[in-house]
């Protein structure tokens, strides 16, 4: 196609400007006419809202669904995750199989959670069962650690609820809303320090669903051995793994900003804890992205010109469970080390090479499915179509995923594994 993608930008890093233009791209401005806008949620919010009426044309595309809150606000992941589980129990799939207590036996990655203020009564209930625990309360709209606080006493929600009464944070007609979720205090440790996963997944339609996994994620550690003592319950650099909290500890380390990559916690747990482990613990991983992007799936605005990069952030506990603690619309692309800066460079770079085929301008009239050389360091981790055209053995592989849960109808690769075919 003739001419040069036009592009904008309300996100001023150099990760993303320096690939817009090593593509030669030309910068304009939101008022002209523009090919692609790499946009804040803020920025997305007045695109699509009923107000500005504003229509994309087909050589236009930005890199947020209209309402991607669905999965990135945590009240609203975690309802929708529920529903999803009762439509699966109501069509008697296998997936949603419990067991003798009632627990999901696949379906259980997201730890328990309650929204506050609506869901008072239920969590004391819930916490009643076990007052000894403890719960990590996260107001719904807020990121990198912000107004997060740890509790083990009703009388600490109390406090919180009547403190916020009189904060500035609040409107005058409502509270903000909270989540309040079940710490998992059992994490997988290294070094004696707790670290949970940063893993970054492109999905570039939600109907059919076709979603891919970066492959160079990492994890973030506390700069602060962990204890689950209940006297260190305010110290948030034992128990929050953002960047934006443990830099400002006295053992930040500002070389490898506390991070390690995933290959590397991958070495690491082969050789601690064995191969076929690890790979369970990789396989698990995956399905539980694949499970939550499926469960947003049916109520997602699935635009058309639209493609969405996010920031997956899991929790490992001691018997190598995942818990899936909550996804991100607009991943940090700060860089806080210069592995941090490539890494990023590299995830715009691929991105791009995905949602702009061969960087011409954009025609979103194609079927969003590039070939294979295209990737980068992106592999399929989903393809809707592909896994709906397998479904001559589909009633085995529902038979596979009753008694394998996650593992059931991986397809494999070159050796690696991609995930295409689930039901």
């Amino acid at each position: 196609m003739a001419g040069k993608v036009k592009w904008v930008t309300d996100i001023e890093k150099s990760v993303l400007i320096n690939n817009f233009e090593k593509r030669g791209w030309v910068q304009v401005t939101e008022n002209e006419d523009w090919n692609f806008y790499w946009m804040s949620v803020q920025t997305i919010r007045n695109v699509f809202s009923v107000e500005t009426g504003y229509r994309l044309s087909d050589d236009q595309i930005v890199n947020h669904f209209p309402n991607h809150y669905e999965l990135t606000r945590k009240d609203l992941m975690v309802k929708n995750i529920k529903r999803y589980r009762k439509e699966l129990e109501k069509e008697g799939s296998p997936l949603a199989e419990k067991d003798e207590n009632g627990k999901y036996l696949y379906l259980d990655f997201v730890p328990v959670t309650y929204m506050l203020p609506a869901d008072y009564n239920l969590f004391v209930e819930e916490f009643r069962k076990s007052p000894s625990s403890t719960w990590i309360m996260k107001p719904c709209g807020k990121a990198q650690g912000k107004g997060i606080f740890l509790i083990n006493k009703l009388s600490q929600i109390k406090k919180w609820s009547r403190d916020s009464k009189t904060s500035s944070f609040m409107t005058q007609s409502t509270k903000e809303a909270y989540v309040i979720s079940l710490y998992i205090n059992n994490p997988l440790l290294i070094g004696g320090r707790k670290f949970d996963l940063r893993l970054y997944v492109l999905v570039s339609t939600y109907r059919p669903l076709r979603c891919y996994m970066y492959k160079l994620g990492f994890c973030r550690f506390c700069t602060v051995k962990y204890t689950p003592s209940t006297s260190e319950l305010d110290n948030m650099f034992v128990h929050l793994t953002n960047v934006a909290i443990q830099k400002h500890g006295e053992d930040y380390n500002h070389i490898h900003g506390g991070k390690w990559t995933v290959s590397n916690l991958r070495l690491y747990l082969e050789s601690t804890r064995g191969k076929e482990v690890t790979s369970k613990l990789f396989d698990e991983i995956h399905w539980i992205i694949v499970q939550s992007l499926k469960a947003v799936a049916p109520v997602m605005n699935n635009d058309k010109h639209c493609f969405e990069c996010y920031g997956y952030d899991i929790i490992i506990d001691d018997k190598l469970k995942p818990w899936l603690i909550e996804v991100n619309a607009s991943p940090s692309l700060t860089s806080s080390t210069a592995n941090d800066r490539i890494l990023k460079y590299n995830l715009i770079n691929d991105t791009l090479n995905i949602a702009v085929p061969n960087g011409e301008i954009p025609d979103c009239k194609w079927n969003k499915s590039p070939p294979k050389e295209v990737l980068g360091n992106y592999e399929i981790l989903y393809d809707e179509e592909l896994a709906q055209g397998d479904g001559a053995d589909r009633e085995l592989r529902s038979r596979q995923g009753q008694s394998l849960g996650p593992k059931g109808g991986r397809s494999r690769d070159s050796g690696r594994t991609v995930l295409t075919t689930w039901k």
